[in-house]
């Protein structure tokens, strides 16, 4: 089998003809080709840009690792699914817990590593024992509790960090980077977060110069500083290597960190499903292969002390809005991104982000991710009428959300997002084998290669 990097060439290369699309295995011309991979890019910089800021890595490396990850993404899926691997803003919480504890940048990378290796295993799992283990184990009840409480979660961080160093910026970021989203088209709707952080950054510059320094949130204390501080771009190289860390692994900082793994399941699956249904070749048996390199590409990324990666729905809006799903145009993409991560100066400019702006993005994007959750519970009509799902999907969110914590010994406590999950997917099957017959009709198993539900058995 290839590698998948072999293209033929569509039509004239210019356009897709009327009603047709690029498939994974053609491209268009390679200056066009070229010009897509840069479009991808752009498409994912918003979040990719907020990512490694939330979580204290560097967004140079961030940047250049997501282009390895792509590549490795695409090897192992032999160019059959074209699809980005951007830095995931999954465990921006999971980040702000562990530093929270006083763990490092070591600390955070290593237990995102641990996530990375679990999810290759369950990925390689998939691929040997079908996609129907998902959902045995993870049903959309608690996969849909999951990811609403790893968003939930980061409501406070939002509140007590970055809305505060700037209300004024962090509203009028918030209205706009808002009003892009819903009011925009095409492709300029899938990079409303990129427009909204360079609306945050006019606005900052524009106030410092009218209303001079902030007396705010600041390097982590209240004090008169600018909004947009810019003298670290001055001193940074044109070219360069990121800065580099190794990982440390910690048993607490990874308990934190495992709960991710379900949304990371759950986010492959949808996206493998999306982009086969777009290019009309159903993808299931790649499910698994995409998990796996997912996973891989994540412990790739933390040994070096980058981010998680994960595939990008930024970057399947774009394949939607151009009907190009040439995988050509994802190599131009991830070569791009190992150009911006050799540029220090590229990544002085991202960690300059002012905290007004920040406040204002996360607002929405925080929220977005949390609902993510609802969207899973609606679209595979979990009944939250039935108690089975409703008392451990209504305990696990409110611990989650609320940051309770249960002390188990002087040096060990389960919080937040470890505690809640693991109070969702115990408590639903244990309170399954419990329950009465009539609580628990049987759920629809998903089919040994595919990730279509029974719609005719509704949960």
């Amino acid at each position: 089998m290839g590698l998948g990097v072999r293209w033929t060439l569509h039509g004239d290369g210019r356009t897709p003809a009327p009603g047709a699309v690029v498939k994974p295995d053609e491209r268009l011309s390679w200056p066009r080709t070229v010009g897509l991979g840069a479009q991808h890019v752009v498409a994912m910089f918003g979040a990719s840009f907020v990512a490694p800021v939330l979580m204290g890595l560097d967004p140079n490396l961030a940047i250049m690792m997501s282009g390895v990850a792509t590549i490795l993404f695409l090897v192992a899926t032999r160019g059959r699914i074209p699809s980005y691997l951007g830095c995931s803003l999954s465990f921006v919480g999971v980040a702000a817990a562990i530093r929270a504890q006083g763990g490092g940048s070591g600390a955070v990378t290593g237990a995102i590593l641990v996530v990375g290796g679990v999810l290759l295993l369950s990925g390689l799992a998939v691929r040997r024992f079908g996609a129907r283990i998902i959902h045995a184990a993870m049903p959309p009840v608690v996969t849909g509790a999951v990811v609403m409480l790893i968003g939930f979660n980061l409501a406070p961080v939002t509140a007590g960090t970055y809305w505060p160093a700037d209300q004024w910026t962090a509203l009028l970021t918030m209205l706009v980077t808002g009003a892009a989203v819903v009011c925009l088209r095409g492709f300029w709707s899938r990079i409303a977060i990129f427009l909204g952080l360079v609306f945050g950054y006019a606005v900052s510059w524009v106030f410092d110069r009218v209303f001079g320094k902030i007396h705010s949130v600041g390097g982590g204390r209240i004090t008169d500083h600018w909004r947009l501080d810019l003298s670290a771009v001055g001193k940074a190289d044109w070219i360069g290597l990121p800065s580099l860390h190794g990982p440390s692994f910690h048993w607490s900082a990874v308990l934190v960190a495992l709960p991710v793994v379900i949304a990371l399941i759950a986010e492959n699956a949808g996206h493998v499903k999306a982009v086969g249904e777009m290019i009309g070749d159903p993808l299931d048996d790649q499910l698994g292969t995409a998990i796996a390199a997912d996973g891989a590409a994540t412990m790739i990324s933390t040994s070096v002390g980058g981010p998680a990666n994960t595939t990008y729905s930024e970057n399947i809006g774009v394949m939607a809005a151009t009907r190009v799903y040439s995988t050509a145009a994802y190599w131009a993409a991830a070569g791009f991104a190992l150009l911006f991560g050799l540029c220090p100066k590229f990544g002085a400019v991202v960690a300059a982000v002012p905290g007004g702006v920040l406040g204002g993005i996360t607002v929405i994007l925080y929220g977005m991710i949390g609902l993510l959750g609802a969207q899973i519970w609606v679209h595979n009509k979990v009944d939250l009428r039935n108690p089975l799902n409703l008392v451990p999907v209504a305990a696990g969110v409110i611990i989650g959300v609320g940051g309770v914590s249960l002390k188990i010994s002087d040096n060990f406590e389960l919080g937040g997002i470890a505690l809640g999950t693991i109070v969702v997917l115990l408590g639903y099957h244990v309170l399954r084998a419990l329950a009465p017959a009539h609580l628990k009709r049987q759920e629809p198993l998903l089919d040994a290669g595919t990730s279509e539900y029974d719609n005719e058995r509704p949960a």
